[in-house]
């Protein structure tokens, strides 16, 4: 039974684009596999704490040294971990804030991004160990970035993302939602073509 975890990070909840979109590709995903499962891991509704020094001295203590303050830190650590290691197919809503991601998705990042755990290094440089995954990236902003100087966002997902080991990564833009009802309604309408167009290749 294949799973999808579908991560949500706008504020807006159900009105933010990035998770309308999302939605629509796993329902599509849901109608095209039947017997899937859909995990869903909302940040806004519950976000995950900022990493603090005693999150990070957690980390870094050996597992048999840990206080049990320290093992219930790692705990909720291991939890999102576990989660996303279940994962087939990751969903991403990702919303465009002052240029960059929103702070409760960083948040979440930084929470799963753990040496020995998802990541290690080698003689060689550094190995993702979250792999096999497909990852499809909701990417919905106000103005026109894609492709742009500025738009720091794309690329430092994809490179965090590759960096735990997932490779396969695809963005779905819907972009000058800001600019007026005919640049908003062209955005999301080449949305919705992209996802259309996702469907067939992420289900096999």
């Amino acid at each position: 039974m294949k799973t999808l975890l579908l991560i949500r990070s706008s504020l807006l909840l159900g009105n933010g684009q990035s998770n309308r979109l999302a939605d629509r590709y796993v329902a599509a995903w849901q109608a095209a596999n039947p017997q899937g499962r859909v995990v869903v891991r909302d940040l806004a509704q519950s976000p995950v704490p900022h990493l603090d020094l005693a999150r990070v001295g957690a980390f870094s203590t050996p597992a048999e040294q840990r206080t049990p303050e320290q093992q219930a830190l790692v705990a909720e650590s291991d939890a999102l971990i576990d989660e996303l290691q279940g994962a087939d197919v990751i969903a991403l809503g990702l919303p465009l804030y002052n240029f960059g991601i929103p702070s409760t998705l960083k948040a979440y990042f930084d929470h799963i991004a753990r040496a020995g755990m998802t990541f290690r290094y080698t003689a060689s440089g550094p190995e993702g160990l979250v792999k096999g995954k497909q990852v499809v990236v909701f990417a919905a902003r106000g103005g026109l970035y894609q492709g742009q100087p500025h738009d720091t966002q794309t690329p430092y997902v994809r490179n965090f993302l590759g960096f735990l080991g997932m490779t396969d990564v695809r963005f779905v833009f819907a972009e000058g939602l800001n600019m007026g009802d005919e640049p908003r309604a062209e955005g999301l309408r080449n949305a919705e073509s992209a996802i259309d167009t996702l469907l067939e290749p992420v289900a096999a």
